[in-house]
């Protein structure tokens, strides 16, 4: 295709707007151009919207291991 000279594609062209008419296409590309508006507002609307992430909360229940270093097991908490 990309071989056909300038006049190969105004006959293509021509044939194009006989077979479709000129308010087709014209139509046919201000619906496209309505689309790539519109998505683009819907791309821009995305970002705005975005929340910064709440921290973690803690789980109630779980034991946070000591900082220190110092472990006991469950034998010498029984014993003491």
């Amino acid at each position: 295709m990309g071989s056909f000279s300038l006049m190969h594609w105004v006959i293509v062209l021509l044939v194009v707007m006989l077979l479709f008419g000129g308010g087709r296409i014209s139509g046919l590309m201000g619906d496209v151009a309505k689309g790539i508006k519109s998505f683009k507002k819907g791309m821009a609307d995305d970002d705005d919207d975005v929340t910064p992430a709440k921290p973690a909360t803690r789980i109630e229940g779980h034991r946070v291991p000591e900082q220190d270093g110092a472990t006991t097991s469950a034998e010498e908490k029984t014993k003491a």
